[in-house]
């Protein structure tokens, strides 16, 4: 939302015809279609992948711009105020649940996978077997038949336990960043968004070398097992998450800075920083489950 009096803005906003979601539909198409055919050994496959990633990017870029447009030129008001708070907590609810599916992945592999392989039943097929978690040794899940090589389970020492330093203080700076704007304080405001986004890009650099230290020196990959299945899935889907939401409280900044939003009308500000708080939730359910127990 912009900073439109609410009195000079229409009940209802219903916005001219768009080509923005036939043109967005292509993009993807072009990126599913590269994508199988980049993942099926075609080359060219790669280039139409990257062709529509573009053209996606491109089309969001055109679309949202219209959006602030429309905000800024007063045509959003109460109703339309209500409709974005809804969607976007639809949204994070389905975050929610996207990311239940994969903690719940991790909890039946761990509490029911395992020991079930590990029972009297399968002991004919698999004698040796140590139904023991992390599967990280010989023998165990990581490789019944030897097939995956031994590797080491990440520890929360040390670089976990940086990156949740890192994300806790930037849900703090962006909570002191809302509430200078509540109360009219822009430039307080800008300085501690930066603060912000500044965190949340040194957290992606700290997993970028987390995952070069877990692939160079510890061996664990994403086909190391069930151990490194999971890890991999539940910390990458996090950083991706963590990557747009950096982006989206950059473009809010950017906006801040440009004069956008008031004290008194700001959703725009107020929804990045509820996906914010969403990720540095998700992200203390991943530090406790993944690297603790």
């Amino acid at each position: 939302m912009s900073s439109t009096p609410t009195s000079t803005a229409p009940y209802y906003f219903v916005p001219a015809p768009s080509r923005h979601p036939a043109m967005a539909a292509l993009g993807l198409f072009f990126v599913i279609l590269g994508g199988s055919q980049w993942l099926n050994a075609h080359t060219w496959g790669m280039y139409l992948f990257i062709f529509g990633i573009l053209w996606w990017l491109g089309v969001l870029y055109q679309w949202f711009h219209d959006a602030v447009h429309e905000s800024e030129g007063g045509s959003y008001g109460h109703k339309v105020d209500l409709s974005f708070r809804w969607s976007m907590s639809w949204f994070i609810f389905s975050e929610v649940m996207f990311f239940g599916a994969f903690f719940t992945a991790l909890w039946w592999a761990r509490a029911h996978s395992v020991p079930a392989l590990g029972n009297v039943e399968n002991a004919l097929l698999w004698p040796d077997f140590k139904a023991v978690w992390p599967s990280m040794a010989a023998g165990t899940t990581a490789s019944p038949a030897n097939l995956v090589a031994p590797f080491a389970t990440m520890t929360p020492f040390w670089l976990p336990t940086i990156n949740t330093a890192l994300l806790l203080s930037s849900a703090v700076t962006v909570t002191i960043a809302h509430h200078a704007l509540r109360a009219g304080h822009r430039g307080r405001t800008i300085a501690f968004m930066w603060v912000t986004v500044l965190l949340g890009a040194t957290f992606l650099c700290v997993q970028g070398y987390e995952y070069f230290h877990a692939y160079t020196e510890m061996n664990l990959k994403l086909t190391s097992g069930v151990y490194g299945s999971t890890f991999f899935m539940l910390t990458g889907f996090h950083g991706f998450h963590v990557f747009v939401g950096m982006l989206m409280l950059l473009f809010i900044t950017l906006r801040l800075m440009k004069g956008h939003f008031t004290a008194e009308r700001h959703f725009g500000f107020e929804g990045a920083a509820w996906y914010w708080h969403f990720v540095d939730v998700v992200w203390l359910g991943l530090y406790t489950l993944v690297y603790w127990l």
